[in-house]
């Protein structure tokens, strides 16, 4: 393929912390030149290369949005990592369609690089390890259960580790909450968004997102509206945690309430609420899965609240407002009827749902309060992982902190240490653990960190498929 070589000047020297070992230390100097690529499908790569190279390779996957080549999250933790001594390589995961869903292509493109960078490193790394964000996450988790013996570890940080089938099925289940027991006389698009080269899907999406945020924003400004948001809310998963705020006590139910709301429908400057985000995220999934994967049709919703985390949120709002939510469950399940397309989920079962048949080891880690992939993946993700019988190789940590993909550079190089460390010595020992991992961060000098010991609640909404292999006729109503 065809490659171009660009020297970059020597990386800037920075003072270590006091008592810092240098192999743990992400201040100490290195040269690096970048390499970058075009794939055969037309999409790119890039890479760095230390010239005091670790023997370490992290291929990294980047997170939903433009398919634009990269090899880390951000600048801050790049230069970290290239000062440690760590290879980077990463691609576009897509060739230029303008589609941001890129699941249809990224791992042959991520190994596809993998080889292309091979040839530009001094000898064959001595380990690989698959780094991913967000949407990068899951094909990092994807990778790991197709690694073939191209991979040695796996470090997912926010990853939409569920998988896309449940991710966008409980977000479908709160959306027609919202249209049906908030707005039943507006007809509001939730799936089924043409998708074109000019992203009239995605725009669509959007536009159904704010028809959303309208009937929440109304809803908010009474009893009833609020307890039926509540209802929503807990079919979204929405962290009861809002950004700037406090955290609520267990039993503060309208504050959970109102910091829920803050959290899926505020307005971040200059950004979408969480509900546009992922009505226009679901374009672009659309559009790349053929179609809709989501349903709401037999889906027994007062089944899925009694089992949720937020029932008790809920029912107490309801009895404050003198609602009936035996009346509203019903309502909703009297309206259900949207169907999932066959082809689309199998299309995304191929592409873009973890099996949980980990290879290598592999750490996740996510901050307990994320308003675009709940905590609870996680519990989901180690449940599939757990029936796929790979339950020793995965360790997942948890940082105390608000937002989506909120990890400080010591975070993010305290996960790469520990993962290192289960890659070097066949054992996790505590590497994984909330105190070995806020020390391993202290050490790095790269500022604050927040672990904790932290178990995610289940997820509200749908449950693995019923059928063994996860095939496709196993995912749909009651399942």
């Amino acid at each position: 393929m065809r490659r171009r070589m660009v020297t970059v000047g020597a990386a800037l020297l920075l003072a270590a912390a006091a008592g810092t070992s240098t192999a743990a230390s992400a201040t100490a100097g290195s040269a690096s030149r970048q390499v970058t690529g075009v794939l055969p499908d037309g999409g790119t790569w890039i890479a760095d290369l230390p010239s005091d190279w670790n023997g370490t390779l992290l291929l990294y996957s980047h997170g939903f949005g433009p398919p634009q080549a990269a090899d880390a999250p951000d600048p801050a933790t790049r230069q970290a990592l290239l000062n440690m001594g760590y290879a980077l390589a990463g691609s576009s995961e897509a060739p230029p369609t303008g589609n941001w869903w890129t699941l249809g292509s990224a791992l042959s493109e991520q190994f596809q690089t993998l080889a292309e960078v091979r040839a530009d490193l001094p000898h064959p790394p001595a380990h690989v390890i698959a780094f991913g964000t967000s949407m990068g996450g899951l094909i990092s988790a994807l990778e790991d259960a197709q690694s073939q013996g191209r991979l040695d570890g796996a470090l997912t940080t926010c990853g939409l580790v569920e998988g896309v089938i449940p991710i966008q099925e409980y977000q479908l289940e709160g959306e027609y909450a919202i249209s049906k027991l908030l707005a039943p006389g507006e007809p509001i698009t939730l799936v089924n968004f043409p998708g074109d080269a000019a992203g009239l899907g995605p725009q669509q999406g959007l536009a159904a997102g704010q028809q959303l945020d309208a009937a929440a924003r109304q809803a908010q400004q009474t009893p009833q509206g609020r307890a039926r948001l509540a209802l929503a809310m807990a079919f979204l998963n929405v962290a009861t945690w809002a950004p700037g705020e406090q955290m609520p006590s267990r039993h503060a139910y309208a504050q959970q309430e109102q910091e829920q709301y803050d959290t899926e429908f505020s307005v971040p400057p200059g950004g979408l609420t969480a509900m546009d985000f992922v009505e226009f995220a679901r374009g672009y999934v659309e559009e790349a899965s053929g179609g809709n994967a989501s349903w709401t049709a037999g889906v027994d919703f007062a089944q899925e609240l009694s089992r949720s985390p937020y029932l008790a949120e809920v029912n107490a709002l309801y009895r404050s407002a003198g609602l009936s939510l035996h009346a509203d469950l019903a309502t909703l399940a009297a309206g259900a009827n949207i169907t999932a397309g066959s082809a689309a989920i199998r299309w995304q079962e191929d592409t873009s749902q973890p099996s949980g048949r980990l290879e290598v080891p592999e750490l996740d880690l996510h901050t307990i309060s994320d308003q675009l992939i709940p905590v609870q993946a996680e519990n989901y993700y180690a449940g599939t992982v757990t029936r796929a019988g790979a339950r020793d190789l995965l360790r997942q940590a948890y940082v105390e902190r608000q937002g989506h993909c909120n990890f400080t550079s010591a975070e993010l190089v305290a996960g790469v240490l520990a993962i290192q460390h289960r890659v070097d010595t066949g054992r996790w020992s505590n590497a994984a653990a909330p105190g070995s991992l806020e020390a391993s961060a202290a050490r790095t000098g790269l500022g604050a960190a927040a672990f904790i010991p932290y178990q995610p609640a289940p997820l509200t909404g749908v449950m693995p498929p019923s059928k063994p292999g996860g095939q496709a006729a196993g995912w749909g109503p009651g399942t």
